[in-house]
């Protein structure tokens, strides 16, 4: 199994009128956990947040995933973004994770690690 690398994405966005904020983050939580054929755990933890100004959205998505699919999240995410007709992608890149988040990373790996444990009937006591 493949030692997950923590990451962020970062986004300024322009909501459209009527615009809805949250489904920004819904919709790259779609994209990188939505899955035909598998109903557990999302395969990448992650988490949205959005900082909403005056202008402009900004959404930061932390995620954990091996180096090997840094990219196919990001191209997941960039995807996600580019979905909708509510906003439009001003930019988007991978930033520098804030101690704050590179915290919440580790979290997100424990919970997945204890959720995949749980289904499989493994204790960790």
């Amino acid at each position: 199994m493949a030692v997950a690398t923590y990451q962020v994405h970062a986004a300024v966005i322009s909501l459209l009128e009527g615009a809805q904020p949250e489904a920004i983050g819904a919709a790259v939580t779609s994209a990188l956990c939505a899955s035909e054929e598998d109903d557990g755990p999302c395969r990448w933890p992650h988490n949205n947040a959005l900082i909403l100004t005056d202008d402009v959205a900004v959404l930061r998505t932390v995620f954990a995933a091996p180096a090997c699919e840094e990219r196919e999240v990001r191209t997941r995410i960039r995807s996600a973004l580019r979905s909708s007709n509510e906003w439009e992608v001003v930019s988007d890149r991978s930033g520098t994770l804030t101690s704050e988040e590179r915290m919440l990373a580790a979290r997100l790996t424990r919970t997945q690690q204890q959720s995949n444990s749980a289904s499989r009937g493994v204790s960790g006591d």
